[in-house]
């Protein structure tokens, strides 16, 4: 009976063997409008005489895009063709080969994303536009550090919000260098999204890190300059009581295998999110309580403000030029954060211009007080 099976196992092995498999050059390509672009397809083994395959090219949308050869039967002595695809529409879309009959070659990967834009001035405004406020936000860490430097004192910046930041960039950092540098939960992302692109980059990672390294800097100045009676409050350390209980869940249950380290990461991300709505509201509480500004760096908002103005207008810009407003209005959550982080701006610039412009501060120290000058640090 076990040699039985065994040899039905073998037959119908033979019968399913892949003969060869189909590639594309590149799976990645970018049209204009109204013009061409071509992709070459290929076979890497060369298939049997008496086995007739043919190929048809599947697109996503086909109010989008056009392909030309769309079917075509693979002869013996062809092993590559060129495909040409059309840009009807702006919008991104998906062509990919269907093979029959199914069991002979491999075609999982003969596929190509395809990017159909309206303008290709547009995608370099926009990519500098990225840059930019990369940039921005990258340097946004360094006046609040400069100010304390030049102060010897952190009096003015409020514990909370230090704190949530630096959890919230630690929960980033590594939800971008797991999903980036771990082979096995990159792979645990393309068998979810087999047609999908890795969301994080080079330049996400740079952020990260550098982001947890400033943070970290503005926190050991904390331990060596004038503090006052800042302390962090009782409420952060209930909220981070909360996100450290549910990290620890998701890591065990990550170890025994119960969710995927994928899982893991994204409720990483989902911390950094709750983190990133609710970090600046102790800060603004902060200036409040003090009608003042002293100690809290206008020139930090100011480049994050930059920053979060142009991140938005990318997004805009690159919904315009492939027609895709969904990115936006469909699923908000970026968006939102941006046009969030930019309100919270405006308050505390209308804090420091407005509101508390003559700046009169308390020192906080226990016996006695004075009134510090308003110097161009805090400018």
């Amino acid at each position: 009976m076990d040699l039985l099976c065994y040899t039905w196992i073998l037959m119908l092995s033979a019968l399913t063997r892949i003969e060869g498999t189909f590639k594309v050059s590149t799976q990645d390509l970018k049209v204009l409008v109204n013009q061409q672009k071509s992709f070459n397809l290929s076979l890497t083994d060369s298939l049997p005489q008496d086995k007739v395959v043919r190929v048809t090219l599947d697109i996503q949308h086909v109010d989008l895009l056009s392909a030309n050869p769309n079917n075509f039967t693979v002869s013996q002595d062809e092993r590559e063709w060129i495909i040409d695809v059309k840009g009807l529409s702006a919008g991104h879309s998906i062509v990919s080969a269907n093979v029959t009959p199914k069991n002979v070659t491999d075609f999982s990967e003969a596929f190509v994303r395809v990017t159909i834009e309206k303008s290709e001035s547009l995608y370099h405004i926009s990519a500098v536009v990225g840059w930019v406020y990369f940039l921005a936000w990258s340097v946004s860490f360094y006046p609040q550090i400069y100010i304390n430097y030049k102060r010897k004192s952190v009096v003015g910046l409020n514990f909370d919000y230090l704190s949530l930041n630096l959890v919230g960039f630690l929960m980033y950092a590594l939800f971008n260098c797991g999903l980036y540098w771990i082979p096995e939960i990159e792979n645990e992302y393309f068998r979810r999204y087999p047609k999908g692109l890795n969301p994080v980059q080079i330049n996400d990672i740079f952020f990260a890190i550098h982001a947890v390294f400033a943070t970290a800097i503005t926190i050991g100045q904390c331990f060596i300059y004038e503090i006052g009676t800042q302390r962090v409050s009782t409420t952060a350390r209930i909220i981070h009581g909360i996100f450290s209980v549910f990290i620890l869940i998701s890591l065990i249950l990550s170890f025994v295998r119960t969710i995927h380290w994928l899982d893991f990461l994204y409720y990483c991300s989902y911390v950094k999110l709750s983190i990133t709505l609710i970090k600046c509201i102790p800060q603004a509480y902060y200036n409040y309580r003090r009608k003042s500004t002293v100690g809290w760096s206008i020139g930090n908002i100011f480049l994050d403000f930059t920053g979060g103005i142009l991140s938005m207008l990318q997004m805009i810009l690159n919904a315009y030029n492939y027609d895709d407003w969904e990115s936006i209005f469909g699923d908000p959550t970026k968006f939102g954060l941006g046009f969030f982080s930019v309100a919270f701006d405006i308050f505390f610039i209308i804090q420091h211009y407005v509101l508390y412009r003559n700046r009169t501060e308390y020192t906080e120290l226990p016996g006695h007080c004075k009134e510090e000058p308003k110097c161009s640090c805090n400018a």
